[in-house]
């Protein structure tokens, strides 16, 4: 059983509707329950009738100590993926509701089996959330008091922040001055910020997406947050990995490869991991520890160090793609591919000569984030810009961070520290606000003043002399995983918004489907096919036994972007009939113009041929 104990100030739900084939009885109507502990509970397989005292006893104990008089229980399914049955699992919370009734405490339990509405405010007490792990025997498996929490993340938590807007023209203005009306996403992400809660408590809506489209999905036979990707998301996923490794080549990264596991004990690294705030997996080898690596920093500087610079190498890129990068993330903050575990993260390190220099990247990296970003279909609007710097350097850079919002061309959130905690003394990032008005960092830049010292990386400079470069640290794109989140998302919020959800043409896994009238234009189809596939365009046709309609529907739930229906009128006109998703239009026009449209809406980004069988007769189902 996992268990997500959160004390609030108050926790809403309402039921809206079933959604489980098993579900209670309940009124639809807003529940409300204030100054109580919530347990947000997922019961899972091998969950003994015992298990339920224990939990509920640890809960009581728990509650008291915080001095909480009410007992929230909700069945909530996001904190593992090995459920255990419906029925199994009602009947386990029935349980737990009966338990806790047997104390002097006021219980709720919130209906098994509905699509709820919940609203959540967390106390802001170190104790207001706590995971809990319980084995099959009710062994509690693991508790955030328990864990190995890197010293950065501590001093996160205690380290005074200022917070502002800065506009366009480098303004200051304090968030509680600002008119966030026309900014409502500034202001969304401004709140989620502020106020640091990470727990997820609904599933987002990507999440059934990423699952019906076949592109990615929970393994329950690993550790939570790494997922298994079927051949579509392969393929989505390996051509954003390529578009993102040619954009930085562009703009002068040399790429390498470094290890993923890196010794605890190692000099340059020991403090390198308190000062940067994420949780690590460590694994014991031999008499050593180890931690698997959260960034390539580590084996970038490592090679750099013993790397011979000169200034007029600077500045230097060194571009890793880490397949994969590791963070402890909290059970209870992950939320499909929103925040994971294992990640991919394209990850390229400027070496400069300056400061001056750096600033001057800093820019032109910005600048090819938003490049990237722009390719897979997250515009200005679906962003938000953080710049996070320390009250010393703003002061003496007061027109750099001004250019920075300037090139992003909106208000920026800003967060001044008083002090230095961090190695690094200003990051960007660009972020994505969701349909839960939660955000995640996308691209990302810092300037790093400590490191290149830390790992002893030098350079000769003109005068002969060793120097020490600053470094930036940059993500161009953030995770590609995360990337795949934010396209699923944004895709969703145009569908509730009345439009068309679809993925960019380059990244569709098929981006034209033939669906032959009947057995004699098969061989018709199959011709047009393969002229497409010439042409670098990934085209499958429809064969199945199945009615017109049913294919049409397939082929819209899919979200094919081109659909050429074939009949006795396209053989004889030789003009083909052709939706067009992105348009919802119907339109005829000759194969070669169907062939330029697409060529002229994916030229200069990679292509990939379809991973699957082209016959859909022959191509299995990946649910």
């Amino acid at each position: 059983m996992k268990v997500l104990q959160l004390h609030v100030d108050y926790v809403e739900y309402e039921p809206i509707k079933p959604e489980s084939s098993i579900y209670e009885e309940a009124e639809r109507r807003r529940y409300r329950v204030e100054d109580a502990l919530l347990l947000l509970t997922s019961i899972e397989e091998g969950d003994g009738e015992r298990l339920a005292e224990k939990v509920i006893s640890d809960a009581l104990r728990f509650a008291e100590k915080l001095g909480a008089k009410r007992l929230v229980i909700y069945p909530y399914a996001h904190l593992s993926s090995r459920l255990a049955s419906p029925g199994h699992a009602l009947k386990m919370l029935k349980l737990m509701e009966e338990e806790a009734r047997k104390h002097e405490v006021e219980v709720w339990r919130a209906p098994f089996g509905w699509n709820k509405r919940l609203v959540v405010a967390v106390k802001g007490h170190p104790l207001a959330e706590q995971f809990r792990s319980y084995g099959v025997e009710g062994q509690l498996t693991v508790s955030r008091q328990e864990e190995e929490v890197p010293q950065a993340l501590k001093m996160e938590e205690k380290l005074k922040s200022y917070w502002y807007i800065m506009n366009t023209d480098g303004e200051l203005i304090p968030v509680e001055e600002f008119d966030f009306r026309g900014h409502e996403n500034l202001e969304a992400f401004t709140r989620y910020e502020i106020a640091k809660q990470r727990a997820v408590l609904e599933q987002p809506p990507h999440v059934q997406l990423m699952r019906r489209l076949e592109i990615a999905d929970y393994e329950p036979a690993s550790d939570p947050g790494n997922m298994r990707w079927p051949a579509k998301g392969r393929l989505i996923k390996s051509l954003l990995e390529q578009f993102i490794t040619q954009k930085v080549i562009e703009y002068g990264g040399v790429e390498v490869e470094t290890p993923i596991m890196y010794d605890m004990g190692h000099p340059a690294l020991e403090r390198y991991l308190n000062r940067f705030p994420a949780r690590q997996y460590i694994i014991q080898s031999d008499q050593k520890k180890f931690f698997l690596r959260f960034a390539a920093c580590f084996g970038q500087f490592l090679l750099a160090k013993d790397m011979q610079l000169s200034y007029r190498h600077l500045p230097l890129w060194l571009y890793e793609l880490t397949r994969y990068s590791f963070r402890r993330e909290k059970s209870g903050e992950l939320a499909g591919l929103r925040r994971l575990r294992a990640f991919t993260m394209p990850d390229t390190h400027a070496f400069c000569r300056d400061l001056e220099q750096a600033k001057s990247e800093m820019k032109r990296r910005l600048r090819m984030s938003m490049e990237v970003l722009e390719a897979v279909g997250l515009t200005r609007d679906d962003l938000e810009m953080a710049i996070r710097f320390t009250k010393k350097f703003y002061e003496e850079n007061r027109d750099f961070t001004r250019e920075l919002a300037q090139i992003f061309g909106k208000p920026v959130l800003v967060e001044m520290w008083e002090e230095q905690f961090f190695y690094f003394i200003l990051k960007w990032e660009l972020n994505f606000v969701d349909s839960q008005r939660k955000a995640a960092a996308l691209s990302t830049d810092q300037i790093d003043v400590e490191n290149a010292k830390q790992y002893g990386i030098t350079y000769v400079d003109a005068d002969g002399r060793k120097k020490y470069p600053i470094i930036l640290h940059c993500s161009p794109s953030g995770a590609v995983e995360r990337v795949i989140y934010a396209m699923l998302e944004k895709a969703y919020m145009v569908k509730e918004r009345g439009g068309k959800p679809s993925l960019p043409l380059w990244l569709s896994p098929t981006q034209v489907r033939i669906i032959p009238v009947a057995q004699r234009h098969y061989e018709d189809c199959l011709r047009i096919m393969e002229e497409m596939e010439r042409n670098e365009i990934r085209v499958d046709l429809d064969d199945r036994d199945e009615s017109m309609g049913r294919k049409i529907l397939d082929a819209e739930t899919e979200w094919i972007p081109y659909v050429v229906v074939y009949g006795d009128k396209e053989k004889e006109t030789g003009m083909l009939s052709v939706r067009v998703r992105e348009e919802d239009s119907q339109k005829t026009m000759s194969l070669q113009e169907l062939i330029n449209q697409i060529k002229s809406k994916t030229r200069g980004k990679p292509f990939k041929p379809l991973p699957l069988p082209k016959l859909l007769s022959k191509r299995p189902s990946f649910h």
